[in-house]
């Protein structure tokens, strides 16, 4: 209980510097969204309608730090983050919420399948040490995991797309397409995930894979795990119970860091692809300086790398009562 309560108040901590970072450094920048837009329109915009463009976008000199700072703590436990000057008139959340799960579903499905896929060829490469696996797979994804997201990408675009002409090339559906929960719609959605799914996943598997061979490795040098084959136990509950499950514990914090980080897309990989995805709208929102965008998404990102580490630690506790003590 106590390392759990422990966990919960420094979760509660970041979280409030989080917010509090950025609630600062909007304001401690030259400029406001309502002046960028102003911008935008080469100045023709009358003192009126700037003022108007300042409250829509909570933009207000005349009141005080900290009554704007309670306001915007108000407004972000209420999902509140003002108006996008990205996509003017639509408020942040609206945009975020239509974005999230085009993120979510490509690159959040494809960092858990890389994860357990890596996990898996590592745990039996090591196990079969010097074998035609270990000999085959693991040195092939490490040289796959130095390419850069992007030039594989383009590769992938080059290749299937152009010359061979078996996927789609670009966006998340058909141009001609309305978003809608018909077998039509979610085929060829799937279809065009394809391709940049395949761009992460040759991407990222490699380093799962060499982390658990080598966590494998350390492990089955272990008194205990020498001690549970003296005993005649069959080699899957030596290698999964025994080895695997002390193994994957240094990975564990990796693995939810990663998870965080889906939130904010595989940004290169989102353009590339042209994919609607947040990190297409977060790259969006630094091209537009676009504040509240920003803000939200940065906050969304901070939110979701904090839980899944202390979703990871709540793992590692389970996995190792010797974290417990610790607390």
């Amino acid at each position: 209980m106590r390392y759990v309560l422990r966990r919960l108040g420094f979760f509660v901590v970041t979280l409030w510097a989080a917010i509090t970072l950025n609630f600062m450094i909007p304001r401690l920048m030259p400029g406001n969204p309502a002046l960028a837009m102003m911008a935008a329109y080469k100045g023709r915009l009358n003192p009126q309608a700037l003022k108007a463009l300042e409250i829509t976008f909570g933009v207000n000199s005349h009141v005080g730090l900290v009554p704007a700072y309670f306001d915007y703590l108000g407004n972000v436990f209420r999902g509140h983050f003002g108006t996008s000057l990205t996509f003017f008139p639509d408020s942040v959340s609206h945009e975020v919420l239509q974005a999230l799960p085009w993120t979510l579903g490509l690159v959040g499905v494809t960092t858990v399948l890389a994860f357990v896929l890596g996990t898996l060829i590592g745990l039996v490469s090591a196990w079969r040490r010097g074998g035609i696996l270990d000999s085959a797979l693991p040195p092939i994804f490490v040289i796959t995991s130095a390419f850069p997201y992007f030039w594989v990408g383009l590769v992938a675009v080059w290749l299937v797309a152009y010359k061979l002409g078996w996927l789609p090339e670009s966006g998340g559906y058909g141009i001609t397409d309305s978003i809608a929960f018909n077998w039509h719609f979610i085929s060829d959605m799937l279809l065009h995930s394809i391709l940049p799914a395949a761009t992460i996943l040759i991407t990222a598997i490699g380093g799962w894979i060499l982390t658990m061979r080598n966590n494998m490795i350390t492990v089955l040098a272990e008194d205990y795990v020498r001690m549970a084959r003296a005993k005649g136990l069959s080699s899957w509950k030596v290698m999964t119970n025994y080895a695997g499950r002390n193994a994957i514990l240094p990975n564990l914090t990796g693995f939810a860091m990663s998870l965080g980080f889906v939130v904010s897309g595989a940004i290169l990989v989102e353009y590339v692809f042209n994919y609607p995805g947040v990190g297409w709208m977060l790259l969006q929102a630094v091209e537009n300086e676009d504040y509240a965008l920003m803000q939200a998404l940065f906050l969304l990102i901070t939110v979701a790398v904090l839980l899944a580490v202390l979703a990871a630690d709540m793992a590692t506790a389970i996995l190792d009562p010797r974290t417990r003590d610790l607390g």
